[in-house]
């Protein structure tokens, strides 16, 4: 096989990097899509409100459905032969590459409404292919959670070089351009579609998988059997009973309700900021983008945020994250209500602050996610990576999908007109409140179930001590007092029915 499939191979800085570089994509294209998308659409396609709201929402729950079946269809993908000569997850990600150009169709002017939704529609299910593979990675290449978090850390400052570049670029292109310029838009989209193009591919040639199993080569022997209708049937009624196992994990239903909370918090920030700025601050859409790409801060945070992973673990970076960008938010509508004389000032002091935040709050989900699939073996005995990367995904465009159209909906209920220069104070208000209101709200959830999330470097030692031990023969009846109680806590399961086989 040409896989790379190497025991043993070592997870260097430079293959860090590498395998990093896809999150650029994954930074950088939702950030400008978050931040800009709406804005784009209503100002200069001459979209209402809902309707570009309906192309994401659309879109993502198209995206989300097909998202959950490539985590599983991945997962099995070495019975094909493709799967076996280039992997069956960095298959993916060669022939995503050349399909990220489709990215600077999304900023054409002058289509319609159906064209918008097909090409937006086209580009989230390319994207799928490519990040829910890309996305198991560490799990493939090692077990080790030193070498995973470096491959996390690594993913993570690319993807805060993603953030940066793709809030400072279009700021600059917009201020040369002009405000009211369409194509800066599409010269920013077609620059990134090329960009993103490149770092995938760079992260198919640095990355490897692990050595399939004794259970996977036992499948390529078995001849292929044509199967009935009421067996496919069967079969996606199973796959869909396997992604449902997946809330069975107690640390998997936490960590889920972190990562969705905290990431749709986002979304609604970058969705509203623009208009937040251009219509309650009354300044000008490229100030907008400078304040935005102060994300520059998430460089350095995302390295300590690395060390501080290992010391403190993930509760403590949570607590820090969350926190900060409330303040940061009451600060930011505060300047809106009082218009103090030193606007300017304070906008860049709390856009920097919450940047800050923000990196920690990215950093923070997807370096505790290769863990889960550690805390699923010792409940299961299977590495279940790709469906649990199918399982987030198909989560977070989900309810990104349902925030996003419901801004739409309120803008367009609040009074908000396509295309206008000035709003009423109506349509003023219900951005500010939903400025506030949304992206804070959401931040408090997530905030409250980060203070009862266990899965550290600690607890995650432990409990690979103990499938270790259980995998080399060792008795159930002979664990120790702590590692039952890890165990439990993490699985939500008394130890008694852990290490058994999936029905």
């Amino acid at each position: 096989m040409d896989t790379k499939m190497i025991k043993n191979r070592k997870v260097t800085l430079p293959i860090a990097i590498g395998y990093g570089l896809t999150d650029i994509m994954g930074g950088g294209a939702f950030t400008i899509i978050g931040a800009w998308l709406l804005f784009f659409y209503t100002t200069f396609v001459g979209l209402t409100p809902l309707q570009a709201a309906s192309i994401v929402a659309i879109a993502r729950i198209v995206d989300a459905i097909i998202s959950l079946f490539m985590g599983s269809f991945t997962d099995h993908f070495y019975q094909y032969k493709l799967g076996q000569k280039f992997g069956r997850r960095r298959f993916f990600l060669l022939i995503g590459s050349p399909l990220m150009l489709l990215y600077a169709l999304l900023w054409i002017v002058g289509m319609n409404f159906w064209f918008y939704l097909t090409a937006y529609l086209v580009f989230e299910i390319v994207a799928a292919i490519v990040l829910i593979p890309w996305e198991t990675l560490p799990s493939e290449m090692t077990k080790d959670y030193n070498d995973r978090t470096k491959l996390s850390t690594g993913r993570m400052f690319l993807s805060a070089c993603g953030t940066f570049l793709a809030t400072f670029v279009p700021g600059v292109l917009i201020h040369y351009l002009g405000e009211n310029n369409a194509y800066a838009y599409f010269i920013n989209g077609l620059l990134f579609a090329i960009i993103f193009a490149v770092c995938v591919f760079i992260s198919y040639k640095v990355t490897w998988e692990r050595e399939p199993t004794a259970e996977m080569l036992a499948q390529l022997n078995k001849a292929p059997v044509k199967k009935s209708w009421a067996e496919r049937l069967d079969l996606l009624k199973k796959l869909f009973s396997q992604y449902f196992s997946t809330l069975n994990i107690k640390a998997f239903r936490r960590h889920l309700a972190i990562y969705l909370c905290s990431f749709t918090a986002k979304d609604v920030f970058n969705t509203v900021f623009v208009f937040f700025c251009v219509y309650c601050l009354a300044v000008p859409s490229s100030l907008a983008a400078s304040l935005l790409s102060l994300s520059i801060i998430g460089l350095p945070i995302t390295l300590i945020a690395g060390f501080a992973m290992v010391k403190y673990g993930p509760g403590k970076l949570y607590t820090f994250s969350y926190s900060t960008m409330i303040i940061c938010l009451i600060g930011f509508y505060g300047v809106y209500i009082f218009n103090p004389d030193s606007k300017i000032l304070l906008l860049y002091v709390f856009a920097v602050c919450y940047q800050a935040g923000r990196a920690v709050l990215e950093f923070t989900p997807w370096n505790v996610f290769p863990f889960i699939p550690d805390v699923d073996e010792i409940l299961t005995r299977q590495r279940r990576e790709g469906l649990y990367a199918a399982v987030m995904t198909f989560g977070r465009k989900t309810t990104v999908a349902i925030a996003t159209f419901i801004v739409g909906l309120i803008l367009q209920h609040g009074g908000f007109v396509q295309g206008s220069a000035v709003q009423s104070d109506q349509a003023i208000t219900t951005i500010g409140l939903l400025f506030l209101g949304g992206t804070g709200g959401l931040l408090l959830i997530a905030l409250i179930f980060a203070l009862t999330f266990r899965l550290n470097k600690q607890t995650h030692t432990i409990l690979v001590h103990e499938i270790d031990r259980l995998k080399n023969g060792g008795a159930k009846q002979e664990v120790t007092e702590e590692t039952r109680k890890v165990v439990e806590d993490l699985t939500g399961h008394e130890y008694e029915n852990v290490w058994r086989a999936v029905k």
